[in-house]
């Protein structure tokens, strides 16, 4: 595997104890990668038909808890994939194509249907692809050889983070919570994309 994304929770006893399992289990990360984007069509089918259910029905309030444990389920599978490839040593050969082509169908299956769960779907749309475009300017620092860069303010930790936070908001707000969570989303993709371009741009202009 190539560079990794800086995360305190590969610390974590669960996650140690989680990788360990897996991996005396010979669970191939590869598909530990494809069960994040499971989760998320989960997710993505959660919130649409959240919409489809009205206001304050058991049922809604049931399909956005479902959508935010699934998104929180995806990122699970996206830190233990790696950490059974590496400390467990069971990554193969085309590993980095599962490693970071599951996430680019993820993201937008979540943010698009975080759109259609608004009177925008647009927004979800834009969300979306921005949230893959922020993944291509990371990729572009690693194959110019400037280095993948991570950084954020809204990289996909904090994308996900955001979508969990709006999807339990929104079972007691009921009103705009998507449509704000997206256009934060929106707006910190950009400021995300200009922030990796500008490091890239310096990293290379000074060697």
């Amino acid at each position: 595997m190539g560079e990794r994304r800086p995360l305190q929770s590969r610390d974590a006893r669960w996650a140690k104890a989680a990788a360990s399992r897996l991996a005396s289990r010979r669970v191939p990360p590869n598909v530990i990668s494809i069960g994040s984007v499971v989760f998320a069509a989960i997710a993505a089918a959660a919130l649409i038909a959240s919409k489809l259910c009205g206001t304050d029905t058991p049922v809604r309030v049931a399909l956005l808890i479902v959508a935010a444990a699934c998104i929180q389920l995806r990122l699970i599978c996206n830190l233990l994939d790696g950490m059974v490839a590496v400390e467990g040593k069971l990554g193969s050969k085309s590993g980095e194509i599962y490693n970071d082509l599951p996430d680019r169908i993820a993201d937008p299956l979540i943010l698009i249907a975080a759109g259609y769960a608004t009177p925008y779907p647009a927004l979800g749309w834009c969300a979306g692809l921005l949230a893959v475009f922020t993944a291509y300017v990371r990729l572009l620092g690693g194959s110019t050889g400037a280095g993948q860069d991570f950084r954020g303010p809204m990289a996909k930790p904090q994308r996900m983070a955001v979508m969990t936070i709006a999807c339990l908001a929104e079972i007691f707000i009921r009103e705009y919570v998507f449509i704000g969570a997206l256009a934060l989303i929106i707006l910190g993709c950009i400021a995300t994309i200009a922030r990796r371009t500008a490091n890239i741009k310096r990293i290379l202009e000074s060697r």
